[in-house]
């Protein structure tokens, strides 16, 4: 039987953490490369109205309604629809 003080978290002990095992700076250096050409070339292509759909959708996942549908409260008196 395991006593309950001296169990060890496996999670916290793994030797093969995503933390622990080296990246490989090649693809590193090509996906970041790919990263900042991807977004300036996307935003390029969306007009005016489309980036501001995505920005307030983004808006309303990050602080919008709450589980119970309560909208939070806006200090600035601007209200996003």
């Amino acid at each position: 039987m395991i006593n309950p003080d001296q169990a060890v978290d496996p999670i916290a002990t793994d030797k093969e953490s995503p933390a622990s095992i080296a990246k490989n700076p090649a693809a590193v250096a090509l996906g970041r490369l790919g990263g900042l050409k991807g977004g300036p070339a996307r935003a390029k292509k969306l007009t005016a109205a489309q980036r501001s759909e995505i920005a307030r959708k983004a808006a309303r996942a990050r602080w919008g309604a709450d589980a119970q549908g309560h909208e939070p409260e806006v200090s600035s008196g601007t209200v996003i629809t």
